[in-house]
C-alpha cells in the first residue's frame, strides 16, 4: 500500500465515522444520558476535523480525496443506550485499525499524525466500554 493509498484509506474511515456519529448524536437523549451525548459530540467533532486534515493531506499529495459513501450501514439497530455505546465503540475500533494502517504506510508528519489520532482512538474506546490491547487497531491473535 502506497502512503497516499494508506491516507485515503483513512480517510474512508473517517467519513463513515463522521455518518455513524451524526446518527448516534441524533439518537442519545442529553437528558436521558448526558455523559454519553457529552461522549458522543466530542467524537464527532474529533472525527470531523481529523476528516478535514485527512483531505488536506490527500490534496497535498497531489491526489483528489475519497468521497463519501451516501449512506453507511450500522452495526445494530443503535436504539438503546448500550447498543449507541456499542456502535460508538465500534466506530473507535474501526477507525483505530485504518489508523493503524496509515501509521504502517506513511512516514514523518503524517506517521506521526496518524499515530496520535491511533492513540486518541484508543483511548476513545475505553470510554465506550472498551478493554485495553496491547496494540490497538491490530487483530487480536
Amino acid at each position: 500500500m502506497t502512503p497516499v493509498q494508506a491516507i485515503q484509506a483513512t480517510l474512508a474511515g473517517e467519513h463513515a465515522a463522521v455518518y455513524v456519529y451524526g446518527v448516534v448524536g441524533g439518537r442519545v437523549s442529553s437528558s436521558a444520558d448526558p455523559a454519553l451525548a457529552a461522549k458522543v459530540a466530542q467524537a464527532y467533532t474529533t472525527h470531523r476535523g481529523r476528516r478535514d486534515q485527512l483531505t488536506a493531506m490527500v490534496r497535498a499529495a497531489g491526489a483528489a480525496p475519497v468521497a463519501a459513501e451516501v449512506s453507511y450501514r450500522l452495526p445494530n439497530p443503535a436504539t438503546t443506550v448500550r447498543q449507541l455505546e456499542a456502535v460508538a465503540l465500534t466506530v473507535e475500533r474501526q477507525c483505530s485499525e485504518v489508523y493503524a494502517q496509515m501509521v504502517g504506510n506513511t512516514s514523518r508528519a503524517n506517521r506521526q499524525w496518524a499515530i496520535e489520532a491511533l492513540t486518541d482512538a484508543a483511548v476513545r474506546q475505553l470510554g465506550f466500554g472498551g478493554s485495553p490491547m496491547p496494540f490497538p487497531g491490530l487483530p487480536e491473535l
